[in-house]
């Protein structure tokens, strides 16, 4: 019966793949994350600790919640973002980064990063999109995992 253990493991493995694939977009292939994107990695840094945390402190099961309802803070910032892009709503006024950082000597030289177009999407979602369901339906996952009861 899965339980606790199952829940650690995901509390460590969902932030660390997700936060491990922004890096892959970032890095490899050029998708330089927007400001609403840094928003969704930031409660991902929070779970992968407490998923971390939970596997050496006691008591785990809170450890455990606590980074499975980080994720899902991670997975309805990506909910909105996904929202924005789509034009479903508007975005926060003035969303956008310069990608790589701003030269102060040319600040036109390095292209604007805005959050209201998704710089890549599969099957129509965009990676905000993916990190709305991969979080939510993960985050849940753990909650429900740390709430049972493990069997003698």
């Amino acid at each position: 019966m899965a339980g606790l253990k199952e829940a650690r493991l995901l509390a460590v493995a969902i932030p660390a793949g997700l936060l491990g694939g922004a890096y892959m977009s970032q890095y490899g292939f050029g998708l330089y994350p927007c400001e609403m994107c840094w928003w969704q990695r930031y409660p991902h840094f929070a779970a992968l600790a407490f998923g971390l945390v939970s596997f050496v402190a006691v008591p785990p099961r809170v450890w455990s919640a606590l980074a499975g309802l980080a994720i899902i803070t991670s997975g309805l910032i990506g909910g909105f973002h996904a929202g924005v892009e789509y034009g479903w709503w508007e975005g926060i006024t003035g969303c956008a980064r310069v990608a790589g950082g701003l030269d102060v000597l040319d600040p036109s030289a390095a292209p604007l990063i805005r959050c209201d177009q998704a710089p890549w999407t599969l099957f129509g979602i965009s990676l905000a999109g993916w990190n709305f369901l991969f979080s939510s339906i993960g985050g849940i996952a753990i909650l429900l995992l740390s709430a049972t009861k493990e069997q003698a």
